[in-house]
């Protein structure tokens, strides 16, 4: 009589998983485990129990991955051990993931099931991993390491240091990559290349508070007051008498990272913050608390109110689809994964190509993020804009995003590339071939105000003539210096924000 052995993979659902048994199961029977009824990893090919006396040995293969399953190689005769060559190690997953817990609490994961999919994986089973903040995605049907896909969300922090000890394939990031991340992972290629740097998504870190909260705008400083500890009782902001209770992120997380960069600067938290690694419960915690602050990302705003933001010299914003896929939201921020070159697993180019599709971002927008797939809205000019701006902004719709640059350069930022393809993209609808493409340019307040006026027309013009050699016709290229700042003026981010083309058209 014939027999399969291998192991359950449903590791914390069940008894015989955990305890890693191996399972013994009759040539002609379902290859289930017998306790959960899930596919199993097969150990070896069928043998019959009469021969198995005549094996002299068998050669054991651990491969160690967080699922905790065991392989094991074919077994062999003991006079041909000698000889047969080592089998190649099998990979421990079709793609391991590492880092934000924003991107990968519930974004990659249908990112990433839905990718399992479109490679032909027709049921997929998420199994919990070892803490809250891990995943493991499973094909049911036919499961093993290549048929897998893990899932670690700890913090973006954790991206590069998962990267640097091949701990990951991809790397999931709610800010960008820091100079020293940079060096670290050097050995991998140049990480900010617009082919190892991706913006998956837009996010607005919303500050939220109890919706009963009289309080409906602060500025970036006023913010950074009271997460510092400097403004502690509400009646400071002219609402009714409470001491502030802050709720914040944990150091790990790239929202703080990024709250810290943008808002608090060199300002030191406060130690009466109570720290969170998941957005959701601090979510939960603020909009149960009516003394309650709290910043979480864009999709986790959930039962709370998200409050008006401003810089100096700009507007209070609130963050929406608009003002943050524009990146005009003080608080506007990039989703990123990193990709190093992985010649020996081809999904993850495949991987991320699937991400910034059309597909891709739909899923991104489902989950409350902002898609890079490009829309037009109406918008009113500001009452302070340039005469000649708002007569060419008339009736006319603008386009969901901005190009940006690289510091100090004329040259499109990784987004920018890519944007120039989106913006193709858009044009060739049917709905927008009769339409005219105008863009507008802008500069910070540094230097001379005919110089400003110049350098932005510039930038436009640097951007008119990538669309123009990608076959677009524009109808104005104009540029506009320092007028209506997104940003302030007095940081070198600021600066850099406000350095930028915007997008309209009219029929």
């Amino acid at each position: 009589m014939s027999y399969k052995h291998g192991y359950c993979i449903n590791s914390g659902n069940c008894s015989v998983a955990d305890k890693q048994e191996m399972v013994h199961i009759q040539e002609g029977q379902a290859f289930i485990c017998p306790e959960c009824r899930i596919g199993m990893h097969l150990k070896v090919e069928s043998i019959p129990a009469t021969n198995s006396a005549k094996l002299a040995g068998i050669v054991l293969g651990l491969l160690a991955s967080s699922l905790g399953l065991f392989w094991f190689l074919s077994a062999a005769p003991a006079s041909a051990a000698k000889t047969a060559a080592p089998e190649l190690e099998k990979p421990s997953a079709m793609l391991r993931f590492a880092g934000s817990n924003t991107i990968g609490s519930e974004l990659l994961p249908a990112l990433a099931e839905a990718y399992m999919k479109q490679q032909g994986i027709s049921e997929v089973k998420r199994i919990p991993g070892a803490s809250s903040e891990e995943i493991h995605l499973v094909d049911v049907k036919n499961p093993s390491p290549e048929t897998t896909i893990q899932i670690a969300a700890h913090g973006s922090s954790t991206a590069f240091s998962a990267l640097s000890e091949k701990k990951a394939d991809i790397g999931m990031s709610s800010r960008k990559i820091k100079i020293g991340e940079i060096s670290k992972l050097a050995l991998l290629g140049d990480m900010t290349a617009p082919s190892k740097e991706q913006v998956l998504a837009l996010d607005g870190i919303a500050v939220i508070v109890n919706r009963s909260n009289a309080v409906s705008a602060l500025t970036k400083d006023q913010i950074a007051a009271i997460f510092s500890g400097v403004i502690t009782d509400w009646s400071e902001l002219k609402r009714s008498p409470g001491k502030i209770k802050l709720y914040a992120r944990d150091d790990k997380s790239g929202t703080y990272d990024t709250f810290k960069s943008i808002v608090l600067d060199n300002l030191r938290l406060s130690d009466d913050a109570k720290r969170f690694e998941d957005s959701v419960m601090l979510s939960d915690k603020v909009a149960a608390d009516p003394d309650g602050i709290g910043f979480v990302g864009l999709p986790f705003v959930k039962g709370a109110r998200a409050l008006a933001v401003s810089d100096t010299g700009t507007a209070p914003l609130i963050a929406n689809r608009l003002t943050v896929a524009t990146e005009d939201y003080p608080l506007a921020r990039r989703l990123y994964l990193y990709t190093p070159d992985k010649k020996n697993n081809p999904h993850v180019r495949k991987f991320a190509e699937f991400a910034l599709s059309k597909a891709g971002q739909e899923i991104v927008k489902q989950y409350g993020f902002i898609e890079l797939n490009v829309q037009s809205s109406k918008v009113a000019a500001k009452s302070d804009a340039p005469d000649d701006y708002t007569r060419l902004t008339a009736g006319a719709e603008r386009l969901s995003l901005n190009f940006r640059f690289k510091p100090g350069s004329h040259s499109l930022d990784n987004k920018g590339v890519r944007d120039l393809e989106r913006v193709i993209e858009f044009v060739e609808n049917a709905k927008a071939t009769n339409k005219s493409i105008m863009l507008f340019g802008f500069s910070d307040t540094v230097g001379d105000t005919t110089i400003n006026v110049k350098l932005s027309r510039d930038r436009a013009k640097a951007v008119a003539d990538e669309l123009t050699r990608r076959g677009v016709t524009l109808a104005s290229v104009s540029g506009y210096g320092a007028s209506l700042p997104v940003a302030s003026n007095l940081t070198k981010e600021g600066r850099e924000i406000n350095r930028r083309v915007e997008v309209w058209v009219k029929q």
